[in-house]
């Protein structure tokens, strides 16, 4: 990791958590795995002040810890989720704009406390949205359990991994730290609950200052609280789903620029269709017919069935292969090339900082290099029809700031 690395992760954890957690993140990023005590002794810090700050960054997924078979627990910081703190406005904005204020609650509440249980974030939400209402309403516990679902539908948030009950009923002594589990198939797996009630709103100053002195007011009895009815499980926010939907966004923004507007809601549509069923990581959406392609259409899009064949047989003619035909069952089976696409994005990115940095012929001749891959001086003077004194300088230029590098042959 580099030094600007190791800097911005230890402003983003001075921000968020104070100056305690900063260091102990920081000596585990710059060390790697340690044990508790280790941690102390080199930071200088207490024992109890280490454990409550290590409380905090595991809550927030920022530190792992693993059981070594001697039973000795070391520490070790994730270094790139530090890093994801930044996107957090990001992921926040996002959700606003697909479940509205609600889902943008939730999410920001996730975010916030890093893992929650569902009871705790509808009734959080449903409190902070009836401050914003006016005098009179409020929010239903149910409306925003009902986004919870949707959100949870579409893995943008996802369960936490809990001890196993089997461990919990071991009679032997207990582990030095608990083994957490999750079975895939309940990750995004909603506990049927039947919260009723409304968002409550605060009671200001002036209400307090009004009403009875503090003493003579009845004391609510503290002792009987009543029972959390999802106790145990715990929800997180899935930043690798907000990811893949960044992605998708700039796949479809890429096919409109190229195309048209009706190639990019096709493909919108594609993707949209296979976000849940394909990895993140997978190379390829799963086989889609073009007959499912166009039931799957947005409502009022009014193409026919032979336009969608002839957009589809376009896309997959386009020497950026975005879109690639796997089969001919179903009226042709189609795939969203996924590698392939970031890749193409990536390159145009490139390319734009190149000319924006070195101007159009350098542009040119770094096109040239990509599509070739390797080239002499004099094929790169040939192929871009520049003259031998001004592409060895261009050459040179890029070299210098590492854009290119310098392959000797033997002979």
């Amino acid at each position: 990791m580099t030094q600007a690395e190791i800097k911005l992760c230890s402003l983003l954890l001075q921000e968020h958590f104070g100056e305690i957690v900063e260091k102990i993140g920081v000596h585990l990023i710059r060390t790697g795995s340690q044990p508790l005590r280790v941690i102390a002794h080199d930071t200088g810090t207490s024992l109890d002040q280490v454990k409550k700050a290590l409380c905090v960054l595991i809550q927030h997924n920022l530190v792992s810890y693993q059981v070594h078979k001697r039973g000795v627990v070391e520490y070790e910081a994730q270094c790139s989720r530090v890093l994801r703190m930044l996107r957090y406005p990001r992921y926040i904005y996002t959700t606003k704009t697909l479940y509205s204020d609600t889902g943008e609650l939730i999410v920001e509440e996730l975010l916030l406390n890093g893992k929650l249980t569902m009871s705790a974030v509808v009734k959080k939400v449903a409190d902070r949205l009836t401050e914003t209402m006016e005098d009179g309403k409020t929010m239903d516990y149910a409306e925003v359990s009902n986004t919870f679902v949707r959100l949870a539908d579409t893995h943008f948030v996802q369960r936490c991994p809990s001890v196993p009950t089997t461990e919990n009923s071991d009679p032997g002594p207990p582990p030095p730290a608990p083994t957490l589990v999750i079975n895939e198939k309940d990750m995004y797996l909603v506990p049927k609950l039947s919260l009723i009630g409304k968002g409550k709103r605060r009671r200001s100053s002036d209400e307090d200052a009004a009403g009875e002195p503090k003493a003579k007011r009845p004391k609510h009895t503290t002792d009987k609280k009543e029972p959390i009815p999802d106790d145990g499980v715990y929800w997180q926010a899935n930043l690798d789903r907000f990811h893949q939907h960044f992605r998708d966004q700039a796949i479809v923004s890429a096919v409109a620029n190229r195309m048209d507007q009706t190639s990019s809601e096709i493909v919108r549509t594609m993707l949209r269709m296979s976000e849940i069923t394909t990895s993140s990581s997978a190379p390829f959406t799963q086989p889609l017919s073009s007959n499912e392609i166009f039931r799957s259409l947005p409502v009022g899009y009014n193409i026919s069935k032979q336009v969608l064949d002839q957009y589809l047989t376009l896309l997959a003619d386009d020497p950026l292969e975005f879109v690639g035909k796997s089969g001919d069952s179903g009226g042709g089976m189609y795939v969203i090339n996924l590698h392939k696409a970031l890749a193409s994005l990536a390159t145009a990115t490139l390319e734009s900082v190149v000319q924006e940095r070195f101007g159009s012929r350098c542009a040119r001749i770094f096109r040239l290099v990509l599509q070739k891959k390797h080239l002499e001086q004099k094929q790169v003077e040939d192929f871009a029809m520049i003259p031998a004194k001004e592409a060895k300088d261009m050459l040179y230029k890029m070299l210098s700031e590492n854009f290119m590098s310098l392959q000797v042959g033997c002979q």
